[in-house]
């Protein structure tokens, strides 16, 4: 079956139960691959040039996981639009699994558009080709201007109607990150007097992507620093490249200072 060579994990599965909620892709009918972006493919160290597409897509799409995934969608609160959200969470992403490459890069696998979540809120859960062409395209796009950002592995189709302003066609996407925690992660603990949790998820990002942070005197103030100067670094760059976010609440905030969730976005003209 599909990348059974490689090595899986999804770390995040070993955090307490209420860090997120288990859930599985929906089924989407007749998918079919719209692209396949061979240069992150290689960039996560997935041989994926020699699969044949029929094996591919069941992943892709989210119709057919192995035994070795653990797909979850995460809880997070935060602010948005100036307003705090004391309850969000993973909409319409249900992350699938890690990849760890030849050089123990963990790279988290994100189904966009898979369907509903516990925390998708009433909505379907599911994206349209439109956005999911914008998204792919603008992530390409700042990975070009050597922006830090989230990429997409693949896009896959479907003839299935979505409503919105009008019947769209689905899309699901397949973005890769070093994993999709975010500002908002914290926020739900420390909103809730949970202090603990927001240790525990601190010693997780410690651990899992800066481990020379570990036994440094304090790690806690290591890791923040590390935060702050990576997001000035981003913004700089979305400055000077004249990019518009659109939504920068701290839902949209990776901790990793990557440009990420691609909704309302533009580039300013001059």
């Amino acid at each position: 079956m599909v990348w059974s060579t490689f090595h899986y994990d999804n770390s995040y599965s070993r955090m307490p139960a209420h860090f997120y909620a288990r859930v599985m892709p929906e089924l989407v009918p007749a998918p079919y691959l719209i692209h396949l972006n061979l240069d992150v493919a290689k960039l996560t160290g997935v041989g994926l040039t020699s699969i044949e597409l029929q094996e591919l897509l069941p992943v892709l799409s989210g119709n057919a996981l192995e035994s070795q995934y653990l797909p979850l969608s995460m809880l997070y609160a935060g602010h948005q639009l100036g307003h705090w959200v004391p309850q969000l969470g993973d909409g319409r992403a249900i992350q699938i699994a890690e990849i760890i490459d030849a050089d123990k890069q963990r790279w988290a696998l994100q189904l966009k558009g898979a369907g509903p979540t516990p925390y998708s809120r009433n909505a379907d859960g599911r994206a349209v080709l439109r956005s999911t062409i914008r998204e792919y395209l603008c992530s390409e796009a700042m990975q070009g201007l050597g922006i830090p950002t989230t990429r997409a592995l693949s896009m896959v189709g479907s003839d299935m109607e979505i409503y919105r302003e009008e019947i769209e066609s689905a899309a699901i996407l397949l973005r890769t990150a070093p994993s999709f925690v975010r500002f908002r992660h914290f926020e739900v603990f420390a909103s809730r007097g949970l202090s603990e949790d927001v240790q525990r998820l601190a010693d997780y990002i410690i651990a899992q992507h800066y481990p020379d942070l570990k036994n440094l005197a304090n790690p806690y103030a290591a890791l923040f620093t590390q935060v702050v100067d990576s997001i000035a670094r981003l913004m700089a760059q979305w400055q000077a490249s004249g990019f518009m976010h659109g939504v920068m609440n701290t839902d949209n905030m990776s901790i990793h200072g990557i440009t990420i969730d691609y909704g309302p976005f533009a580039f300013m003209d001059g």
